[in-house]
């Protein structure tokens, strides 16, 4: 099976069911560097909108996927960068949308909706899932690593627009790390900001893979707990792994390989994460796992008792060298 470029999965999500990712921007194009980020350091941190990959072929990809098996929970777009970068995206957005009846979700760090042309971009995705980490400035800094242009007030004010034009849903989510950002007095400042996106409902969500950076940690479970009682209206709690059983159906050992190392090159998984995305029985991709690593396709970290997978090579932006950002010049 060839390998596809731009879409993979679908992958168990915590909150989406089986979702199908559709991936915009090359690795770790991002306008954060995130300390959490299982992707590791951001190879390039720019604000520069333009079409990264070409709408045609990413419409085919999602296109194909579809055809081959059960129609997944959600089309995600979301992948290895910030994917509002693609100057595109409303495009893509809407062909998805010509295709399918599946909701389309965009993942995104929230960073460009204060830019009126990325809000009218993600106007018709079915379901927005921004980010809010922090609760000031100096905060928003020490965890996102926002490109230097970025200003914590704007992007704020940016959430707060999107929300008052986005007539679909919009999801806030706030990632929590352990020891940093999960003191009473921090998730505080972003519930009363929260309050004021007025969001459908909050997702407060922790580190569960391996980040990017040693001694970044989770937030205890019953931290988050307690503290979703700072926030209004709904509010989800994700504080470990996803769990369940996949389904038993055995994958062709070549369909089974491309697929998974799809999955693996944008986002670390479990086994278990493997097999409820296909739709495979665990002992099928475990056999599949190890014959990977025997190869030296893929590695494995140990977490928190938990074996995590990722293509080997990947992240290539890992490293803890100096940050390329874009300079002042561009836009």
């Amino acid at each position: 099976m060839a390998r596809h470029r731009y879409v993979y999965g679908p992958v168990p999500s915590r909150r989406l069911g089986r979702s199908l990712g559709v991936d915009l921007v090359p690795l770790k194009t991002c306008t954060y560097d995130c300390v959490y980020c299982q992707l590791g350091r951001t190879a390039r941190r720019t604000l520069v909108r333009r079409e990264y990959a070409p709408v045609d072929e990413i419409l085919r990809e999602v296109a194909g996927k579809l055809s081959a098996g059960p129609a997944p929970d959600y089309v995600t777009v979301a992948g290895s960068g910030e994917p509002t970068l693609h100057s595109r995206i409303g495009d893509v957005i809407r062909g998805i949308q010509a295709i399918t009846k599946v909701p389309v979700a965009v993942l995104t760090n929230g960073s460009l909706l204060s830019r009126p042309e990325v809000r009218a971009a993600l106007a018709g995705a079915d379901l927005v899932i921004p980010s809010l980490d922090a609760g000031d400035e100096r905060a928003f800094r020490a965890v996102n690593r926002p490109h230097p242009r970025i200003r914590f007030p704007e992007m704020v004010e940016g959430l707060r627009t999107f929300r008052v034009e986005h007539r679909g849903a919009l999801w806030l989510e706030v990632l929590l790390v352990g020891g940093i950002t999960d003191r009473r007095e921090t998730v505080a400042k972003i519930a009363g900001l929260a309050k004021g996106i007025r969001p459908d409902r909050v997702q407060l969500v922790t580190v569960t893979r391996p980040p990017g950076r040693p001694g970044i940690r989770a937030a205890a479970p019953e931290v988050m707990e307690d503290l979703r009682a700072l926030f209004d209206g709904p509010v989800d709690v994700f504080a470990g792994p996803l769990a369940g059983e996949p389904a038993e159906t055995a994958p062709d050992d070549a369909a089974a390989d491309a697929e998974i190392l799809d999955l693996l090159r944008r986002r670390p998984c479990t086994a278990s994460d493997v097999a409820r995305g296909l739709r495979a029985s665990a002992l099928a991709v475990g056999k599949r796992l190890d014959a990977l690593r025997a190869r030296g396709a893929v590695t494995v970290t140990v977490r928190d008792g938990h074996s995590w997978f990722e293509a080997a090579g990947i992240p290539p932006g890992s490293d803890e060298g100096p940050d390329r950002s874009d300079g002042p010049a561009e836009t």
